[in-house]
């Protein structure tokens, strides 16, 4: 079985902010940064509403709006021990273009997931990315 997710591609005038990620499934990593993404949850209404939940959680803002979503989707399979502890081969997720509206003062890491939330120019991004994120970055902004 496949978990279905969804992440963000967020942007204000010419940055995009990445989340630095530092606990996963297994446990602490070695961080990286990422679009923030996650997991759908049965109590989500929809893939816009799982986005806005995951975005709070993620980044403690509420000041998000949602553009549209993206064709290409980020695909990955799980290793054993993670596909053990959460009963998923792998995980798709659906991107979707998403705009900042606040003045950053909101933006803080909600828990030991994440340590650092931060804007970067758009030519900076891809090298810092998971690779499956990256493979999407490159395919959908060159």
């Amino acid at each position: 079985m496949i978990r279905m997710a969804v992440g963000a591609v967020i942007q204000k005038d010419d940055k995009l902010l990445l989340v630095h990620k530092v606990k996963g499934a297994q446990g602490k990593i070695k961080g990286m940064w990422d679009f923030p993404k996650g997991g759908m949850e049965p109590q989500d209404k929809s893939m816009e509403a799982a986005l806005l939940r995951e975005l709070e959680e993620e980044t403690g803002s509420t000041k998000f709006t949602i553009t549209k979503p993206f064709k290409d989707r980020i695909a990955f399979r799980f290793d054993a021990v993670t596909q053990e502890k959460l009963g998923f081969e792998g995980q798709e997720t659906t991107m979707f273009l998403v705009e900042y509206a606040g003045d950053g003062t909101d933006l803080k890491p909600q828990d030991d997931e994440i340590d650092d939330i931060r804007w970067f120019s758009i030519d900076d991004v891809a090298p810092l990315l998971f690779p499956e994120a990256r493979v999407f970055f490159e395919a959908t902004f060159w």
